[in-house]
């Protein structure tokens, strides 16, 4: 089957509900496709959930031409449709199960070949390790040497990275209402709002109770609250005059449990004026966020999720390589054995100690061995 060089492929759909760098890491992934399909790659266009109330586009966020002139020779990149595509509607291919490369050849190609305009979200979970060279050398191009925020959005994320005073800690803590409500999980302990705010987050997905919550719990399942987060910190003998740069989102419950411990907290809303901080939207201040964790001494992360894969990854690009992620599975194995105070520092301790020096990338181990761009 011989591919068609004029096929354009709008390639993604992003779902806002998931966040800032899971928009990255599906157009990282959606490139890789693109190349597979030897297609046309329109630039992204986000779909926002309701609750984020906003409506950014990619060239609000990352500049355009640098994005456009870093893939040449990877992928084909164009601002918008050509008049004969651009009043169509985008052939919408489920993509939900599609995870190694002949999934999309095979299933994806030929939607492509017919309609000549298809729209795709990349599965959550891709087996970018059996794309071939060439796929993976664009997936690799775009997510470590093609995207860089708009001139005003890089402006604003130098001079919050020059106002935090160094060297600092960023600390990607996650322990607000929904974060809580989808995870099922129960503590004990918190304050009448934080019930209250949970409790209106958690719709359907009510909490394990009895043995099912322990052993729930114990499979590291659990995000971490401030006081356990400070807790496990202390165990590292991470002092208490550390500068830490909270990297979190809006709503957070029970911050003093980590200031308690930590004083020298500093914030978004802190270090930004009140203008600034204020016109700015979830993908923006999630922006900032990255920039300042992959530019800080140190990253440090309470759940291990894609904002913690980006990060590791671009730090372990970057060669950045204090990077820890806490274990939560370990941290609730030792407090249902008993564990308490100096004990379980002691054990927290030697959970983390062969971790707590390195960066990882999680990307996709191949940009960092296989070859150079």
């Amino acid at each position: 089957m011989k591919f068609l060089t004029s096929l354009v492929l709008f390639a993604f759909i992003l779902l806002g509900k998931h966040g800032y760098c899971s928009w990255l890491l599906q157009l990282c992934d959606g490139v890789g496709i693109a190349r597979l399909l030897n297609a046309t790659l329109v630039l992204p266009k986000f779909e926002v959930a309701a609750y984020w109330n906003e409506s950014s586009g990619f060239a609000d966020v990352f500049d355009v031409d640098y994005f456009v002139r870093r893939m040449s020779g990877f992928v084909k990149v164009v601002k918008k449709l050509p008049k004969e595509v651009a009043s169509k509607e985008p052939f919408r291919v489920d993509c939900s199960k599609r995870k190694g490369h002949f999934d999309y050849i095979e299933s994806v190609l030929p939607s492509l070949l017919e309609h000549h305009y298809i729209s795709i979200t990349p599965a959550v979970s891709q087996r970018r390790d059996r794309y071939p060279l060439y796929a993976k050398a664009a997936f690799c191009q775009a997510c470590y040497s093609a995207l860089r925020l708009t001139e005003v959005l890089e402006k604003k994320a130098s001079e919050l990275l020059k106002a935090i005073p160094r060297p600092f800690v960023s600390l990607h803590l996650r322990f607000e209402p929904d974060m809580v409500a989808y995870s099922q999980c129960q503590y004990p302990n918190l304050s009448i709002a934080s019930i209250k705010a949970i409790e209106a987050a958690r719709g359907d997905r009510r909490p394990w109770t009895g043995e099912s919550a322990l052993v729930w719990r114990n499979r590291g399942k659990c995000p971490l609250t401030p006081k356990e987060t400070a807790f496990i910190l202390r165990s590292l003998s991470i002092p208490a005059d550390t500068n830490i740069y909270l990297a979190a989102g809006d709503g957070l419950m029970e911050i003093e449990g980590l200031t308690s411990s930590y004083t020298n907290v500093f914030t978004k809303s802190d270090l930004l004026s009140s203008e600034d901080f204020s016109s700015m939207h979830g993908n923006t201040k999630a922006a900032l966020d990255y920039f300042i964790s992959i530019n800080s001494e140190a990253y440090v992360a309470t759940y291990f999720g894609n904002m913690d894969k980006m990060v590791a990854a671009m730090r372990a690009f970057k060669r950045l390589h204090k990077t820890l992620l806490l274990d939560r599975r370990a941290f609730a194995e030792f407090t249902s054995q008993g564990l308490y105070g100096r004990e379980l520092m002691v054990a927290l301790w030697e959970a983390h100690k062969d971790d707590f020096a390195l960066g990882r990338g999680y990307a996709l181990p191949d940009c960092f061995c296989e070859f150079r761009l």
